[in-house]
């Protein structure tokens, strides 16, 4: 009885390990010129996606687009569970961690200065659903963003 206890503890650890090595996995995105494409999973949303599961509007700023990318990366960093990653003069990735199970989900936003926009990108890095939490969050991001753009006038 205490072999089969010991073989089920060991599988359940190295199930454990194996999930937490594949999420731990970070894409390198900031060499592309645009956000990658939302996979067919609905646990992304992409203010550059033609279809309407997935996309979502971009961040509008006016004045300097420096600094607008200035504001988010403010906004993001004040925000619980998040991690910047990577940042330039024109983009941002943030790793946002879930409270129970730190799940990582990928964060992006990229500069449209000639649209006075800025285009984001939020996915789950595992599984399927994400029960619209990165929708949620980015819009979250959105009305920080728009009320600090509000008190800073």
């Amino acid at each position: 009885m205490n072999r089969y206890l010991f073989l089920s503890l060991w599988l359940i650890i190295l199930t454990l390990y194996a999930t937490l090595a594949i999420a731990a996995l970070k894409p390198d995105r900031m060499s592309q010129s645009t956000l990658p494409p939302c996979p067919e999973s609905p646990n992304c949303v992409s203010s550059q996606s033609t279809d309407e599961q997935h996309r979502i509007a971009p961040i509008v700023f006016q004045g300097s687009a420096q600094t607008a990318l200035a504001q988010l990366k403010q906004v993001i960093q004040a925000m619980p569970r998040s991690l910047l990653v990577e940042a330039s003069d024109n983009t941002l990735r943030v790793e946002f961690r879930s409270r129970l199970f730190g799940f990582v989900d990928d964060f992006e936003a990229r500069l449209n200065q000639s649209d006075g926009v800025i285009e984001i990108r939020s996915a789950a890095r595992t599984g399927y659903y994400d029960f619209a939490v990165n929708r949620r969050r980015t819009e979250t991001i959105r009305t920080l963003f728009q009320r600090q753009a509000r008190e800073t006038e």
